[in-house]
């Protein structure tokens, strides 16, 4: 174990409670919490409680670019004169934070309708989007796999987003969302931009299981890398054969038709988690011929003849 501080913030969410870590040796905070002032204090406290003041931390480095990772990294930045560093791929999300967010919400509504998510669903889900505190633009470092921040290295991982990162200091991974203790991270509707993001989230989880063996969540406390690495294998290759038994033995299907089946009805964030992750299951399943797609806009795939077994090779 390194000697990584690990500071609750926030006030929970499906993955439990957020964890910020501080390296008082290297003056490094990973991902600092959400947006708000009880988080903020929660953040100033466990800075304290690590030996150091705000002035001592010199980099503010997050896994990706989610507000309950990312919310507070601009305010921890102004107040200890510290730098953001993030991987290429989420940092515009943060450093041009409002032309982002427009982006974003047009790229997602998009995504939702070629899943075949209903109108009515969509607009709901654009409307609740609220905007983060962040300024509309920021200086943030982009990172590249391998770079070295303050004997901090970035480990690309993506599939939770697209620049999804690890940061590991001392043979310790601080694994942000990639493996959690209690809940097994969104792939497909927690970030629209990968075309393949189950084969990217599982060559994630395959890299830090071939190289660590603990390592520290982005929610929840220390989890067993190899423990984790392979329940989450075992959780897609079930969700995959669900997903296929989902289809129709006639027709076709879009997404959002297989979450139905898989999750009931959905509304609100659920129904772009929910649609997303049977997209990304989808899209993984065609990749390995279980399935055919059939359609564009919507989105609609349909089962090919043949046994297709999904086992290891859901795993590129």
């Amino acid at each position: 174990m390194t000697d990584a501080v690990r500071v609750a913030v926030g006030t929970g969410s499906p993955e439990g409670v957020n964890g910020a870590y501080v390296l008082p040796d290297a003056g490094v905070v990973i991902d600092p919490g959400p947006p708000g002032d009880e988080p903020w204090a929660a953040l100033c406290a466990g800075i304290d409680d690590a030996g150091l003041v705000l002035a001592d931390v010199d980099h503010v480095l997050v896994t990706h670019w989610h507000a309950d990772h990312a919310g507070l990294s601009t305010r921890l930045a102004e107040a200890a004169d510290a730098r953001i560093a993030m991987h290429a791929a989420d940092a515009p999300l943060v450093a041009s934070y409002a032309d982002e967010r427009a982006r974003r919400l047009e790229r997602d509504a998009d995504a939702l309708r070629r899943w075949g998510v209903p109108e009515t669903v969509r607009t709901a889900l654009v409307e609740a989007d609220r905007p983060s505190p962040l300024p509309d633009v920021y200086d943030v470092r982009e990172l590249s796999d391998g770079d070295v921040v303050a004997g901090v290295e970035a480990l690309a991982t993506p599939g939770h987003t697209a620049g999804h990162a690890a940061f590991a200091y001392r043979d310790t991974p601080f694994l942000g969302d990639l493996l959690l203790p209690t809940y097994t991270p969104n792939v497909g509707g927690s970030d629209t931009r990968t075309d393949d993001p189950l084969a990217a989230y599982l060559r994630s989880v395959d890299r830090v299981d071939d190289a660590f063996d603990r390592g520290e969540p982005g929610h929840g406390t220390t989890v067993d890398v190899t423990r984790e690495a392979a329940s989450v294998r075992e959780h897609h290759r079930e969700r995959a054969r669900r997903v296929v038994d989902a289809l129709p033995a006639a027709g076709a299907a879009t997404p959002w038709t297989v979450a139905k089946q898989l999750f009931g009805e959905m509304a609100g964030i659920h129904a772009k988690f929910g649609a997303g992750e049977a997209s990304a299951h989808l899209r993984r399943l065609e990749a390995i011929g279980a399935v055919e797609r059939c359609g564009d806009d919507p989105v609609e795939y349909r089962t090919r003849p043949g046994d297709h077994a999904v086992g290891s090779n859901l795993t590129p």
